[in-house]
């Protein structure tokens, strides 16, 4: 059965996250889900250690993530980046002057990249 067509603007409109960076699920299935994350200032205060493979997307705005172990890497816009399952990291810095908006894509690591 085909799934009738739906468009989605990920830049518009966009929640406001001044006060907290705001996660939607736009797409979720056995093995992959897709999240839109709008950041405005915030930093991760824990370590994300995931049990999945994420390749997040800069769409706009910047950030910057602190892999551990690793140096720190800055992300503008159409900047992208694999992260393997059990890559601990954090978000160290996003702009507090303008929405960072993320895509993310969490998968299986039973699933190619």
């Amino acid at each position: 059965m085909a799934l009738p067509a739906s468009v989605l603007n990920l830049l518009s409109p966009l929640p406001d996250a001044s006060s907290t960076e705001v996660f939607d699920e736009l797409v979720s299935g056995r093995s992959c889900r897709i999240e839109r994350i709008v950041s405005r200032g915030q930093t991760s205060t824990e370590w994300y250690d995931q049990d999945e493979h994420e390749w997040v997307v800069v769409l706009q705005g910047r950030g910057k993530l602190l892999i551990e172990d690793r140096e720190e890497v800055d992300l503008g816009v159409g900047d992208a980046l694999f992260l393997p399952a059990h890559t601990r990291h954090k978000v160290s810095w996003t702009d507090p002057d303008q929405d960072t908006v993320w895509l993310a894509v969490f998968f299986s690591p039973d699933t190619s990249p």
